[in-house]
C-alpha cells in the first residue's frame, strides 16, 4: 500500500506540473511542424483516433517499438507493457494473460480467458491459438479493465487487440533472418503488391527454430525447445472508393519439447525417488538441468480464415467481419518430473472449432453526436480427449511411502492378492466436451456537449448458453477402495503388524498388556502409527472415481445474460491535456470445468446422496464457475506536446465471482471467488530529451486483496493478497538514434521490475517454498539501417541473467515437494533484415 501511496501522489504531481506548467510552451509552438514525439493511432475503440484523443487505459506498440525490442510473441510484449503479464506454464499452448491482476484461461479448455485477444477482428478464444509468432505486425493495443462495450465477447478484465498491416497495391515487402545463441534461426518474409488496380495481396512464412536451453539427463531430449513455423495470405479488393474486402487465411504448426518444470522444494518424497534408482535435480533450477524419462512433447496445429468487408454508406458504414477457426493440440508430457516411471502417460488431446460473426455500424457524421452499434455471435466446439496413467515404477514407489503397509494389508484387509494395486497402466481416461453459443448486442454514443466536454454511454447485452459433458473412468482400482469403512481393521491389523515385528503375539492380551507396561513409549508410537494408517492410505488415493455428467442431478447446462455500461466523461483542459472520468462494467459467462478435478456442488451432492448416485470417495468440488461481472471506476489525464506526452490513470477495479483455476497435484480446481478487486495507478510518459534521444517509463502500481474468497481451493483466504500479483510493476526505456555517415542507427535499452508476489495462495505451499517471485531484466538492441533497406539489429534479452521462477505448483503425487519453471536465461542474436 506504501508503494500504492506514493505512485499516486507521484501520478498526481506529473499530471498537475503539465497541466498547469507546460500549456505554455504547447501553445508557443506550432505542434504540427515542430513534433518530435510519433503521433500513435488505435482502432481498437472501433474507430481511428490518435492515442491521446482516446479517454480510454490502453498501452500501444507499434511496429518501430516491436522491431528494435525484438519482440517476437506475445510472451514478449510484457516488456514493454507492465499491466500486462504474460505467464508460459507447463506447455507450449498454455499461456496466461493478466491485466492489472486479472486474468486466467491457461491449463483449461473449459475457461475461455477474461483476458480477450483479438487479431485483426477476429477473437481467439483460447491461448493455444494466440501464441504463435506475430506475424507482419503493425501495432498491438492493450486496452485495460472490461471492455464489454466495445467488443462482444469476454472482456471482463481488458483487451489485447492485435492488428496487422494490410496488402498494398505498390510492390514491396521484406526478408528476415535471426541467428541466436542456442543454435537458433529464425527466418520470415512478406511481399505485397498489386494484382490488378483494386485487388491487392500480401504473402508471408515465418519459421522460428532452437534447441532446447534445459538439459535432460535422464531419457528425455533437451527441453524448451523453439519448432514453430506459419504461413499467412492477405487479399484487399477495393472495387470503388466505398467498399473495401479483406480476406485473411492463415494455418501455423508447433513441435516443441517443452516446458521443463524444475524441483524446487525437495519434499519427504525425494529419497523415495531415489531408492527406485531414479534422478532429479534436486532444489538447484537455474542449474537448467532436470532429469525425465521422457521429453514434453507438444503438436498444435492452429488455422483459420476470416473476411472483413467495410462498406460506407454516407452517415454511416458498416462493417462485418466473419471468421472460421480451427485449434488442435496434443501433448504427452512427464508429469512427475523425474526420471522414474511414476507416471508413464500425461496426455491431453483437445480440438476447438469456433465460428464468430460480427457485424456493427459506425457513424460518419461530423456533428456533435457519434455512435457505433453492433452484434456479434459465436459458436465454438471443444472436445478433449486426456490420459493419466501409471509408469513402471508406481508400485515400488507406493510400497516405500506406505512402508510396505499396502502389500501386507491387500490380502487381509482388501481381499486382493499382494500387487494388485498400483500397476502400470492404471489411471484415468476422460473425454469432456462443451457447445458454446453466444450473442450479444454493443454500443456506443458519444456526444460533444460543448467544444470541449464528451459525453460517452456504452451498452452490451449478452446471452450465453453452454451445454457440457463428460465421460471419464478410473481404472484405478485403490482410489474407489472406502477407506473410512475400513479404517478400524486397517487400525487394527496395522497394530497387529507393528507388534508381531516387535515379537508380541497380538493375540494375547496379556503379552500386548506387558509389552505396553515395559515399552510405553514404542507402544504410544504403535498405537499412533496404526490410528494415523488410514488416513496416510487416503493420501494415496491420487485418482477417485469420477461422476459423470449430465446425470440424473447435474443438467450440465449453463445459460447466462448480462448487460454491461460504460458511463464517460471527457474534458480538454486545453488543446494539449483531457482529462476523464469513466465508470465501466463487464462480463464473463460461466465456465465449466472440464478436468478430473470437476465434481458436484455441495447441494447438487445432497440431492445425488439422496438418489443413491455416489461413487466411493467422492467429495464435493465445482462442475463449473457461475459468471464473472467486473467494474471500474477511472480517472486519466492525458497529455501531448511536441517533445513530451504522458498518461495517468487512477481506478478501482472489481471483479465479482472471478473464477479462479488453482492446480492442486492432480488437477484442477475451479472456483468463484467472491470478489477481488484492485485499486491502482498506471502511468506512462516519453520525453524526447534532445532529438535524438528518447526516454519511456510506464509503471503500474496495484493495491489487490481477495475481499471475499471463503471457498477456495485453499480454504477461507478473503483479505488476502492475490498470489502471483505484484505490487509495483515497471517498465522503462531509453532509445538513442543517430547517423553513421549515411546509415541510420540507433541503441536501446529496457529494464523490467516486477516487486515481490507470492506464488501460492495455499499458505502452507507457499510456507515451503519460503520465498516471493522478484524480476529484474535488463534488455538491450543496437541496429542500423543502409540506404537501401538493409538493416542489422543485434539483440540480447535478460541480458545479465535474472533468475526467477515463473510459476510454481505442488509436484505431482509428492506430497511436501515443490515444482516450478524457471525463466529463461540470457539470449541473444543478430537479426538482418531487407525491406523492399
Amino acid at each position: 500500500m506504501t508503494h500504492f501511496k506514493s505512485a499516486l501522489y507521484l501520478g498526481a504531481g506529473l499530471a498537475a506540473f503539465a497541466t498547469l506548467s507546460m500549456p505554455a510552451h504547447a501553445q508557443d509552438s506550432n505542434e504540427d511542424e515542430s513534433r518530435t514525439l510519433q503521433t500513435v493511432t488505435i482502432t481498437a475503440t472501433k474507430r481511428e483516433q490518435t492515442l491521446q484523443d482516446v479517454p480510454v487505459a490502453v498501452s500501444v506498440v507499434d511496429e518501430s517499438v516491436i522491431e528494435k525490442a525484438g519482440i517476437v510473441d506475445l510472451g514478449d510484449l510484457q516488456s514493454v507493457v507492465p499491466s500486462l503479464r504474460v505467464s508460459q506454464q507447463q506447455s507450449s499452448s498454455n499461456t496466461n494473460f493478466i491485466i492489472r491482476g486479472f486474468g486466467n484461461g491457461a491449463n483449461n479448455a473449459g475457461i475461455e480467458p477474461s483476458v480477450g485477444v483479438f487479431v485483426d477482428g477476429v477473437y481467439r478464444s483460447r491461448s493455444t491459438s494466440q501464441i504463435s509468432d506475430l506475424p507482419n505486425l503493425q501495432r498491438v493495443e492493450v486496452l485495460r479493465g472490461p471492455q464489454s462495450t466495445l467488443f462482444g465477447k469476454n472482456a471482463s478484465a481488458g483487451v489485447i487487440s492485435i492488428v496487422t498491416q494490410k496488402p498494398q497495391f505498390e510492390l514491396g515487402g521484406s526478408v528476415e533472418g535471426t541467428v541466436s545463441n542456442y543454435n537458433g534461426y529464425r527466418a520470415s518474409g512478406i511481399v505485397t503488391g498489386p494484382i490488378s488496380e483494386t485487388l491487392a495481396y500480401s504473402l508471408s512464412a515465418n519459421f522460428n527454430k532452437r534447441d532446447g536451453y534445459v538439459e535432460d539427463l535422464g531419457d528425455g531430449a533437451d527441453t524448451n525447445e523453439r519448432n514453430r513455423w506459419g504461413l499467412r495470405g492477405d487479399l484487399l479488393f477495393e472495387p470503388t472508393d466505398n467498399m473495401s474486402f479483406r480476406l485473411i487465411a492463415d494455418y501455423d504448426e508447433i513441435d516443441e519439447i517443452c516446458c521443463a518444470a524444475a524441483n524446487v522444494i525437495n519434499g519427504p518424497t525425494g529419497a523415495a525417488i531415489l531408492a527406485l534408482g531414479g534422478n532429479l535435480v534436486a532444489e538447484d533450477p537455474f542449474s537448467y538441468e532436470v532429469a525425465y524419462n521422457f521429453g514434453s512433447e507438444n503438436l498444435i496445429k492452429n488455422g483459420g480464415l476470416s473476411l472483413q468487408g467495410d462498406f460506407d454508406l454516407g452517415a454511416f458504414t458498416l462493417t462485418s467481419i466473419t471468421s472460421y477457426r480451427t485449434s488442435d493440440l496434443s501433448t504427452n508430457q512427464d508429469s512427475d518430473f523425474t526420471s522414474a516411471d511414476l507416471l508413464g502417460r500425461k496426455s491431453d488431446d483437445v480440438e476447438i472449432e469456433t465460428f464468430t460473426q460480427e457485424v456493427r455500424l459506425t457513424s460518419n457524421g461530423t456533428g456533435p453526436l457519434s455512435w457505433m452499434v453492433g452484434g456479434f455471435y459465436f459458436d465454438e466446439t471443444v472436445d478433449i480427449e486426456n490420459q493419466l496413467l501409471y509408469g513402471d515404477d508406481i508400485r515400488g514407489y507406493i510400497d516405500i511411502l506406505s512402508s510396505g503397509l499396502l502389500t501386507s494389508l491387500e490380502p487381509v484387509i482388501f481381499g486382493v492378492a499382494p500387487g494388485t494395486f498400483f500397476q502400470p497402466g492404471q489411471g484415468f481416461t476422460e473425454f469432456y466436451g462443451q457447445d458454446d453459443t453466444s450473442a450479444s448486442l454493443f454500443g456506443t454514443v458519444d456526444y460533444d456537449v460543448t467544444d470541449r466536454l464528451t459525453a460517452t454511454f456504452g451498452l452490451n447485452y449478452t446471452q450465453v448458453n453452454k451445454n457440457a459433458y463428460s465421460n471419464a473412468v478410473s481404472t484405478d482400482m485403490f482410489a474407489a477402495v472406502d477407506l473410512n469403512a475400513a479404517a478400524p481393521f486397517i487400525t487394527q491389523a496395522t497394530a497387529g503388524g507393528l507388534l508381531l515385528q516387535a515379537g508380541v503375539n497380538p493375540t494375547d492380551p496379556a503379552a500386548v498388556g506387558a509389552f505396553a507396561a515395559a515399552y510405553p513409549t514404542e507402544f504410544a508410537t504403535i498405537q499412533a502409527t496404526a490410528a494415523g494408517a488410514p488416513g496416510a492410505l487416503q493420501q494415496l488415493q491420487f485418482l477417485p472415481p469420477f461422476l459423470n455428467f449430465p446425470n440424473a442431478v447435474e443438467m450440465g447446462s449453463t445459460d447466462d445474460e448480462d448487460t454491461s455500461v460504460t458511463f464517460r466523461l471527457a474534458y480538454d483542459v486545453t488543446d494539449a491535456v483531457n482529462v476523464y472520468g469513466s465508470y465501466a462494467t463487464g462480463f464473463k459467462a460461466s465456465s465449466w470445468n472440464l478436468s478430473r478435478d470437476s465434481r458436484p456442488t455441495p447441494s447438487d451432492y445432497a440431492l445425488l446422496a439422496q438418489g443413491g448416485l455416489l461413487l466411493p470417495n467422492l467429495t464435493t468440488g465445482t462442475r463449473f464457475a457461475g459468471p464473472e461481472e467486473s467494474k471500474v471506476y477511472e480517472l486519466g489525464v492525458k497529455g501531448a506536446y511536441a517533445d513530451f506526452a504522458f498518461n495517468v490513470a487512477i481506478f478501482d477495479q472489481t471483479i465479482e465471482g472471478f473464477q479462479s483455476n488453482v492446480f492442486t497435484g492432480t488437477g484442477f480446481a475451479l472456483a468463484n471467488a467472491g470478489e477481488q478487486s484492485t485499486q491502482g495507478l498506471e502511468l506512462d510518459a516519453q520525453w524526447n530529451a534532445t532529438d535524438n534521444l528518447l526516454l519511456s517509463f510506464a509503471g503500474t502500481f496495484l493495491d489487490p486483496v481477495y475481499d471475499s474468497f471463503e471457498e477456495s481451493a485453499s480454504g477461507d483466504i478473503s483479505g488476502q493478497k492475490p498470489y502471483g500479483v505484484p505490487e509495483v510493476s515497471t517498465s522503462t526505456s531509453a532509445t538513442y538514434t543517430f547517423d553513421v555517415k549515411t546509415y541510420d542507427a540507433f541503441l536501446r535499452a529496457d529494464w523490467q521490475y516486477e516487486g515481490p508476489s507470492d506464488y501460492f495462495d495455499e499458505p502452507a505451499n507457499q510456507a515451503l517454498i519460503g520465498e516471493q517471485k522478484e524480476v529484474s531484466t535488463v534488455n538491450a538492441s543496437a541496429g542500423l539501417t543502409t540506404e537501401s533497406g538493409l538493416s542489422f539489429t543485434l539483440w540480447g534479452r535478460n541480458i545479465f541473467n535474472d533468475e526467477y521462477i515463473t510459476v510454481a505448483f505442488p509436484a505431482v503425487a509428492q506430497a511436501g515437494s515443490i515444482s516450478g519453471y524457471p525463466n529463461q536465461p540470457a539470449t541473444y542474436g543478430l537479426t538482418v533484415r531487407k525491406s523492399f
